[in-house]
């Protein structure tokens, strides 16, 4: 039987398997950032409190986690291992060392793809992608859209529609994040997260590789 500890160290263990805080993974599901704040976990005369099924199932859902990954994370479980749904690591690097370094190709090869040293590691929810990898916004040049320090979750090999938001890397080096709006024979153009900056046509030539982000991890 599962006791009031046995929850609260899981959701605990959960958060450190995704590189989030308890308050980052409420905000993911949708919920009060302060939902599994420790302060919440008692009331002020001692009494246990529980996270509610609602609250504890939105979590699950929104990170790709089966209840059984979850249980197994509970101090009474022996392995305490994660089953191959719940995700792996992936490559993850800092936006600002993927634009500095650029023009060096030092990160990825020609198709987009991880390679080199220099990277860390985030764990994602499961994919049997082995070319995705993650990259942490920094500054605040993409609000409202991306906030310093979100991560966003990239995959080369994805098919990629109107209204994506993108990674592009150009043959001289540029890297950027945008949204895909449309595209013809000669070139494509992308609309930019942050509306005071206007959209941009770059020539197919100009264009190395193109990634789409299919998750942004707060």
């Amino acid at each position: 039987m599962l006791s009031h500890q046995d929850i609260w160290t899981a959701l605990d263990k959960l958060a450190d398997k995704f590189a989030m805080s308890p308050s980052a993974i409420a905000r993911q599901a949708g919920l009060d950032p302060t939902t599994f704040n420790k302060s919440k976990r008692y009331s002020a005369d001692g009494k246990e409190r529980w996270p509610s099924s609602e609250s504890l199932a939105k979590v699950l859902n929104a990170l790709g986690v089966s209840f059984e990954d979850f249980a197994a994370l509970t101090a009474k479980s022996q392995a305490g291992r994660l089953s191959v749904a719940m995700g792996a690591n992936v490559p993850l690097l800092r936006m600002s060392q993927a634009m500095s370094q650029a023009r060096t190709d030092g990160f990825f090869d020609r198709e987009g793809h991880p390679v080199g040293d220099g990277w860390d590691e985030i764990r994602m929810p499961g994919t049997s992608d082995d070319h995705i990898f993650a990259l942490q916004i920094s500054g605040d040049a993409m609000l409202p859209l991306l906030r310093d320090g979100d991560r966003a979750i990239v995959s080369p090999n994805a098919n990629v529609r109107r209204g994506d938001r993108v990674i592009i890397k150009t043959r001289s080096g540029e890297v950027m994040v945008k949204s895909f709006d449309k595209m013809n024979t000669d070139s494509a153009q992308f609309n930019s997260l942050n509306t005071d900056i206007p959209s941009r046509h770059v020539p197919l030539r100009d264009i190395q590789w193109m990634a789409r982000i299919v998750w942004i991890s707060q």
